[in-house]
């Protein structure tokens, strides 16, 4: 684990063609991601199979270029290139093509949320 990293020394990177991440572990329990979207994403069909159709990993970070909406369950947010958010547990996240993300998130409520991710990706 590390205290600093960047896009650059990110210790994983993996390409899903849409979307490119980059991550590190930091020390005390947080993940950061460098997350660029090369296409526009609606993350619902993804998220569905986590309870109630939501991520209830919470995220805080920063829209470094392009704009994200964020459902919830009774209103959305809408954050856009330069503007810090964060995302409290409950959300789906639709992201605009040519998105760039840096969040930070708990490492074990993250990978629950990954792992439901890739599940919802593979093939039927």
């Amino acid at each position: 684990m590390t205290r600093t990293a960047t896009s650059a020394t990110a210790e994983e990177v993996a390409d899903y063609g849409p979307v490119q991440d980059r991550w590190t572990e930091l020390d005390g329990g947080y993940t950061v991601n460098w997350t660029t979207f090369r296409e526009g994403v609606d993350m619902a069909p993804v998220l569905a199979a986590l309870v109630g159709g939501r991520c209830s990993c919470p995220h805080w970070g920063q829209v470094l270029r392009g704009r994200v909406v964020v459902h919830y369950a009774d209103h959305d947010d809408v954050i856009e290139a330069g503007q810090a958010y964060f995302m409290a547990p409950g959300h789906v996240p639709e992201v605009e093509a040519g998105t760039e993300l840096l969040m930070f998130s708990p490492t074990d409520e993250l990978a629950t949320t990954e792992a439901a991710i890739k599940a919802a990706m593979q093939p039927q």
